[in-house]
Parts: C-alpha cells; sequence; structure tokens
C-alpha cells in the first residue's frame, strides 16, 4: 500500500474537484464541448510526458483496438453524460453518483474473471453502496431535471465499471508498455471519437467567446484531471488492481462537497457528511485496514488464502 497509497490519494483530490470545473464549464459550453475539449488537452498532456520519457506509442493494432473500446466506456461517454448531467444537479450530487463506481467495476469484473473478489470487499463495497445512498439521501423526492441529471451521471458511472474491468482484462496487464504509453493511446483514442461525435451533431469544437473562468477551468479539468489524473489511474490500477482502484471513487464525494461548499456555495445537508463517515468505513474495509475476524478472508468462490494473498 504505502507504494500505491500516494498516487491514489492525489488522484482522489485531482478528480474530486474535477467535478467542481465541470460545473463552471458547463455554464457557458454545450456538454460535447467540454468532453472534446478536456480530452484534448489531457491528450496533449500526455504526448508532452511521452516526448519527455522519450517513448514512442505502441503499435500493436489489437493494443489500439482496446483503447478504441476503452474510450468509449470511459471517457467518450461518461464524460458527455457528466457534463450533461451537472447542467441539472450540483458538483456534489455528480460526484457521489460516481461513487458507485466500485460496485459496478465489481460486478463487471465477476462476468470477466478479471479479478476474484474477497468477502471483505464485497462487504465493503456494500458497505460503500450504503453511504453514498445515505449523502444522496434517496428518501427525498427528486423529479424534473434532477432525475434525469442523476440518471445520466448513474450511467457514466456504470459505464466506468464496465471500463474499468475492461482496462483491467485487456489494457494495464500488458507489461511491455509503460502506463505513460497506455494512458496516451486512450486519450488519444477518446479525443479522435469525441471530435466526430460533436462534429455529427453539429456542435462547433471550439467556442471562442467564453469567458476566461471557463477557459481556466477546462484547463485543469483536461492537463490534471484528465491528462495527469489518467496516468496516475494506470499506474495506481497496475499496482493495486481493478477492485482497489476504484474505490478512489468513495472519496470524491467528500473532495467535491469541499469545493462545492466552499466555492460554488452549494448547499450541504446533515445526511452528507454522515454518508462520507460511512464511505470511508467502507474504505477502509475493502483496503483490508479493518478485517471482518481474525480468520483469514474468504473469497467468494470458497477457497480459503492466506492473510498476504487476503
Amino acid at each position: 500500500m504505502r507504494r500505491w497509497l500516494p498516487a491514489y490519494l492525489v488522484l482522489a483530490l485531482v478528480w474530486g474537484n474535477s467535478f467542481f470545473f465541470i460545473k463552471v464549464a458547463v455554464g457557458e459550453l454545450h456538454p460535447l464541448q467540454v468532453s472534446f475539449t478536456r480530452m484534448v488537452i489531457g491528450a496533449l498532456t500526455l504526448l508532452a510526458a511521452l516526448a519527455i520519457s522519450r517513448k514512442a506509442l505502441p503499435r500493436d493494432p489489437r493494443l489500439w483496438g482496446h483503447f478504441q473500446v476503452a474510450s468509449i466506456v470511459l471517457t467518450t461517454l461518461p464524460f458527455t453524460l457528466f457534463a450533461w448531467g451537472e447542467q441539472y444537479v450540483s458538483s456534489v450530487v455528480a460526484a457521489i453518483w460516481n461513487a458507485t463506481t466500485p460496485l459496478c467495476t465489481l460486478a463487471f469484473t465477476l462476468l470477466l474473471r478479471a479479478e476474484k473478489p474477497t468477502a471483505s470487499r464485497v462487504a465493503g463495497l456494500g458497505l460503500g453502496f450504503a453511504g453514498v445512498m445515505v449523502v444522496l439521501g434517496v428518501w427525498q423526492p427528486m423529479a424534473g431535471g434532477q432525475l434525469g441529471g442523476s440518471l445520466a451521471c448513474f450511467a457514466a458511472a456504470l459505464c466506468y465499471g464496465v471500463g474499468g474491468a475492461y482496462m483491467g482484462r485487456f489494457i494495464t496487464g500488458r507489461r511491455t508498455e509503460a502506463p505513460v504509453v497506455l494512458a496516451t493511446g486512450q486519450l488519444l483514442s477518446g479525443a479522435v471519437q469525441l471530435g466526430v461525435i460533436t462534429l455529427i451533431a453539429g456542435v462547433p469544437l471550439v467556442d471562442t467567446t467564453v469567458s476566461a473562468g471557463v477557459w481556466w477551468s477546462m484547463l485543469a479539468l483536461g492537463g490534471l484531471g484528465t491528462g495527469v489524473a489518467y496516468l496516475m489511474l494506470y499506474w495506481v490500477q497496475g499496482q493495486a488492481g481493478v477492485t482497489t482502484t476504484s474505490t478512489v471513487t468513495y472519496l470524491l464525494p467528500v473532495v467535491a462537497a469541499l469545493s462545492g461548499l466552499v466555492i460554488l456555495g452549494e448547499a450541504l445537508t446533515w445526511n452528507q457528511p454522515v454518508g462520507a463517515v460511512v464511505i470511508l468505513v467502507a474504505i477502509a474495509l475493502t483496503q483490508g485496514a479493518i478485517r471482518l475476524g481474525r480468520r483469514a478472508a474468504v473469497p467468494l468462490d470458497g477457497s480459503v488464502k492466506t492473510g498476504a494473498d487476503a
């Protein structure tokens, strides 16, 4: 954990504030413009990192095919869905829906047999889901645009679940390419996809009339929240695995709530900090910091592993 935990926490900080930058950007930009611009800036950031590290893009056509699939479910669809959803819901609510990603990832990793989650992990993910529901306040009615915005954000989380499982099965497990190479290939693929979709939709790729604040938000969203963040994502996932990496989304509502409350002036109700505490306990359970019992963790397939393996 000492090896990957610092990057894991930085990833939570960067991605948690991404919802703040999206909220600022959609005030003046079309959701497709937000997605395309952040992808281009992110890809350019990683191309610069690639040049500095003196590494080349992969030549394997099969890997580029995997990049295309991963980009659809990890960037093209979820980036656009979150941008559309945040037109109607707060950045905090969007981050809370994003926190359901580990549950979606777990379901798809089981389907693809990419990992064998232990009982502790499953219990932690279940507790995390309960915490997300508390933060969201599911007992409160949602109507109109709020309902549509929430559903869009949840659909984005589902995409992340599919993408995380797919990436763990076909991309990050490769040892022949460095994380910066894999991340750059995926973002380049996504930038091309979004460029084509935006033009087909009849939306201009760039809007030069927006304010300076929006451009600063897009630079932060693209350079940090997309470029640097995806480099860290590939590295952490290679070190800690798909399910463990996906739990970073549990921290995002906490970071997003602080940004939304202090900077955007969004409301904070009692259930949000209470649910955040439940989420943090779930992370500790998932990571093994809290044990279900003294005995070794038992995977879902019934086999017993040693403490080190579990």
